[in-house]
């Protein structure tokens, strides 16, 4: 092994003195190169071989060459940089035979080979990756785009789809990718073509005929990926690929009307149906709009366009599933920013009558009330969010979320019921999921009642609420308790609590951290009179007297001790 180490590293020896001659490094440091590179040496050679050691390998030797990219050397720079690149590939090949099943080395192996290696090194990667992860179609696909983008080889590229497909004849990916890079290899060949008679060259090509050129290959794709693979969402995903190539227009139309005969009854392709009625422009003889309020209207008509396709797709197919999809869609317009008020004013009201259909069918998720009611409680829309909460909370009582939300409108809304409206949810939902309910009506009682009622509101759910959830609520009621009434208002619920079961080591903490900033009141204010310029230092024993007065326990006995410490001028 000592000898095949020492035979590298004088490999290694004249790119490394060229290295020294330029002043790149010194002496030393070549020294300390070879050492190093010969414990490296060493670490891949012996018999119990670690990956680490390779991948250390290849950094340490990419470090040294990227060094002379950074400088700009020039002068025999082909030689010193063949021998590093020879060399990590030679050390990737090893490791990769060696550890045949890390994907990620290979890849690694991918990137070096695609910045430094020829492309017919990286073509003898690929195939030597693929033969071994053949199960993946990922890589089939990223080494048929190299063929096609990078060697502009689109037979190679078509060779990979289709042994790929051999090993994964069902898989949707590999077909949809196949089906774009015949559509690129149409193109490509349609801009050769012209190019040539723009020169007036007169060149005859097989791959120029007619039905090529139009992407007869790629339909040939469509068709027998269509046989195998069922459902209109690959159908749709296919047709998104064919409207990237405006030379596809029959193409696309074909795949269009397959995916309205094929899956009439699937909710996506109504979906997409109806949705396409967006990107329909206005008939060539129209007159376009071109004020705002016309362009706003114009878009109001595709809108209406739109929902026309989806009323007829609940009546053809009345399911939750494509009633989700003509909300969604109403959703997502009414969130849309415009500044024309009959815009906003008609897709308000287009929201509003799809939902009173699908909620009188029953045929809306628990999810899509409460997108619908947070919608409407950002845009203002107070009555409108009431009534989905209310048809909500009807349809869903057990629902602690929609009772909130119920519960958030009518907060928002001012109405005067709001406690009577609680102890009503409270009725209809299981003890352990009501402790959010009790924090907000606790937060709401403490804006808009006395004290007395928000205090009434947290002995009532510490009543309510048990196990781990009254760990939470006692500290809820102890911080309102502070921020409310001070110390003395939080020591006092602090007193009460700290024997209920279960206990809970923040709200121990709470009640120190409250007892510190008080002791330190206290002080700040004895200080304040001793040292500005309008204080009263005579005032100081009163001050000492009412600050006893006030602490208790610990708290004072921390203030004697920090009082004691500033007389003597230890603070």
């Amino acid at each position: 092994m000592a000898e095949i180490i020492q035979e590298r590293i004088e490999d290694r020896l004249p790119e490394l003195e060229q290295l020294e001659r330029i002043g790149l490094f010194s002496h030393a440091e070549i020294k300390a190169i070879i050492k190093k590179a010969s414990d490296l040496e060493y670490k891949i050679q012996r018999r119990t071989l670690f990956k680490e050691d390779f991948i250390n390998y290849v950094q340490v030797s990419m470090g040294s060459h990227s060094v002379t990219q950074r400088i700009g050397y020039s002068f025999k720079k082909d030689e010193i940089e063949n021998s590093i690149v020879h060399r990590v590939q030679g050390v990737f090949q090893r490791a990769s035979a060696k550890w045949k099943d890390d994907v990620q080395l290979w890849l690694s192996y991918v990137v070096f080979c695609k910045k430094w290696a020829t492309k017919t090194q990286l073509s003898k990667v690929f195939s030597a990756m693929l033969a071994i992860h053949s199960n993946k179609p990922a890589l089939w696909i990223m080494a048929a785009k190299w063929e096609m983008e990078d060697r502009l080889s689109s037979e190679s590229a078509r060779q990979l789809f289709l042994r790929a497909l051999r090993f994964h004849p069902e898989c949707a990916k590999l077909y949809k990718e196949y089906f774009r890079m015949e559509l690129m290899h149409a193109e490509k060949l349609r801009k050769e073509k012209e190019e040539f008679e723009k020169a007036s060259m007169d060149v005859e090509h097989p791959d120029y005929s007619e039905e090529i050129l139009k992407g007869e290959l790629a339909r040939i794709v469509y068709k027998n990926s269509v046989s195998i693979i069922k459902g209109a969402e690959f159908h749709v995903s296919l047709l998104s690929v064919a409207q990237l190539f405006d030379f596809a227009k029959d193409l696309q139309k074909e795949i269009y009307d397959d995916l309205q005969t094929l899956h009439t009854d699937d909710p996506l392709t109504w979906d997409y149906v109806a949705r396409r009625e967006l990107e329909i422009e206005s008939q060539t003889g129209e007159e376009q709009p071109t004020t705002k309020q016309a362009k706003a209207v114009e878009v109001g008509r595709k809108e209406e366009r739109c929902c026309a396709v989806y009323e007829e797709a609940v009546k053809t197919l009345p399911t939750e599933a494509m009633w989700k999809c003509y909300i969604t869609f109403c959703l997502e317009r009414f969130t849309k920013k415009s500044n024309s008020g009959f815009l906003r004013g008609k897709r308000l009201e287009r929201t509003m009558t799809s939902f009173r259909k699908a909620h009188e069918l029953k045929l809306l998720s628990e999810c899509q009330y409460k997108q619908l009611i947070v919608s409407l409680l950002c845009h203002k829309f107070l009555r409108e969010a009431l009534e989905v909460a209310v048809a909500g909370t009807e349809l869903f009582r057990d629902s602690g979320t929609m009772w909130q939300l119920k519960l958030r409108v009518l907060i928002e809304s001012k109405s005067p019921d709001i406690a009577m409206l609680f102890e009503e949810a409270f009725v209809h939902l299981k003890p352990q999921v009501c402790l959010p309910l009790w924090i907000s009506w606790a937060e709401w009682s403490e804006g808009a009642k006395s004290q007395e009622d928000t205090e009434a509101v947290f002995k009532k759910a510490l009543l309510a609420v048990i196990g781990a959830d009254s760990v939470t609520l006692k500290n809820k009621y102890l911080d309102w308790a502070y921020r409310s009434g001070g110390y003395r208002k939080a020591r006092a619920v602090f007193k009460s609590l700290q024997e209920s079961r279960p206990f809970s080591v923040d709200f121990f903490r709470k009640m120190i951290q409250f007892e510190k900033e008080q002791v330190n009141i206290w002080m700040d204010y004895m200080k304040e009179e001793l040292t500005h310029p309008l204080g009263r230092p005579e005032n100081c024993g009163r001050i000492y007297w009412r600050a006893m007065k006030m602490l208790q326990g610990e708290s004072a006995e921390a203030f004697v001790a920090k009082h004691a410490m500033h007389q003597t001028g230890h603070l």
